[in-house]
């Protein structure tokens, strides 16, 4: 169970984030719509688990693969965006967030 605390920046990187991708980092997703969907932290706040869905891409392992190799760059602008809020910028890790998949393969089967 998460704290108070942990969800309050979870949706601050949430939020921040979303926007830097959809924005700021338009040349990493290759065209193609990247969400942030939800974000996991540590209790120390120190490791963010960023689960990201995506849309309209043809290769989702290379676009995964090119976000993370950009992950400095990625926590670097988020540093400039929360560094008020707290005290240091949790480091970030991607993984695909493939809940949607899943509800349309269920959805298939019930068909």
């Amino acid at each position: 169970m998460e704290s108070k605390r942990q969800q309050r920046v979870a949706k601050l990187v949430q939020k921040d984030l979303g926007e830097i991708i959809q924005q700021e980092m338009r040349h990493l997703t290759r065209g193609a719509m990247v969400t942030v969907t939800k974000v996991h932290l540590t209790p120390d706040l120190q490791l963010a688990k960023v689960y990201l869905s995506i849309f309209a891409a043809r290769d989702k392992a290379g676009l995964m693969e090119n976000i993370q190799r950009h992950a400095g760059e990625l926590r670097g602008k988020l540093g400039n965006r929360i560094r008020y809020q707290m005290k240091s910028v949790p480091e970030l890790h991607f993984y695909e967030d493939d809940s949607l998949d899943y509800i349309e393969n269920i959805e298939s089967l019930l068909k």
